[in-house]
Order: structure tokens, then C-alpha cells, then sequence
């Protein structure tokens, strides 16, 4: 039989511990709550070998019912402060910025586009978008994808 890299979906609840203990180092590490895999391990109680064997194969799953990933374009006027009052604006709301992207502007105005991520229990699409073409110096929101 060929060896073909497979993906699963298995509930924590089975796993060996190890895997859960490997899982908590790499996301102290990411965090910045362990310095190196060194600080990581030491302080979860695995080995640095363990930690190493498994840190590539092993990664959490984040379930998309309970996240939702949205890609706004909007049109704003070219002033200050416009495009911080939409990020204080999502932020208000409960989204989590992933990225934002501005173009020159151009007549006067900019297009930014800006992912987020919001939580299952943060508020719906149609309020979004209509609390932030409520915002002054918005001139166009478009919602242009959503997981």
C-alpha cells in the first residue's frame, strides 16, 4: 500500500495526552507565553523529542460553525480618521481583524478591503454593514465574501 498523507478529524476526548500536551506548547509558543520549544516543553511537562516528533502533524481544528471569516471592500473618503472609526467600528462589534489592505487614494477617496473573523455569538452580517455605512466618511461597504 502507498504511503498517502491522510487528514482526520478525531475528538480531543481520545487522543493520547501527549498530542494535547504538544498542541498547548505550540500555541504557548505562538502566543508568546513560551519563549522557544525549550520554555514550551519545560513548562507543559513533555520531552523537547515528543514535542518535536509530533509538532507538524498535529494541529487544532477550528470549526466553522462556530467562526465566520467575512472579506469587506469599502469606499472611503480620503480624511483622517475614517478609516480608524471603521476599525473602532468592528472592533464594537465584536470582530477580530485579520487584515487590511488600502489603496492610494484616488479622487479623493480609497478602497480598503479588511477581513475579519467573528465569533458565533457576535452580531449578523446585515447589522455590519449597516453600522458601518452609518459612519462618517464611509461612502460604499460591500461585503464581498463570507466563509
Amino acid at each position: 500500500m502507498q504511503d498517502i498523507k491522510q487528514l482526520v478529524v478525531v475528538d480531543s476526548k481520545v487522543l493520547p495526552e501527549i498530542y494535547l500536551k504538544v498542541l498547548k506548547a505550540k500555541r504557548m509558543i505562538a502566543c508568546g507565553d513560551a519563549k522557544s520549544s525549550v520554555d514550551a516543553c519545560r513548562i507543559i511537562g513533555i520531552s523537547r523529542s515528543a514535542y518535536y516528533k509530533y509538532k507538524d502533524s498535529i494541529f487544532l481544528y477550528e470549526e466553522k460553525l462556530t467562526h465566520k471569516i467575512i472579506s469587506l471592500y469599502a469606499v472611503l473618503k480620503d480624511e483622517p480618521g475614517v478609516l480608524s472609526s471603521i476599525l473602532a467600528a468592528l472592533y464594537e462589534l465584536g470582530a477580530n481583524i485579520l487584515t487590511v489592505n488600502q489603496n492610494i487614494p484616488i479622487d479623493s477617496v480609497a478602497s480598503v478591503s479588511i477581513s475579519i473573523k467573528f465569533d458565533s455569538d457576535s452580531n449578523g452580517i446585515k447589522q455590519l454593514k449597516a453600522r458601518l455605512n452609518e459612519l462618517y466618511g464611509v461612502v460604499d461597504i460591500k461585503i464581498i465574501s463570507g466563509e
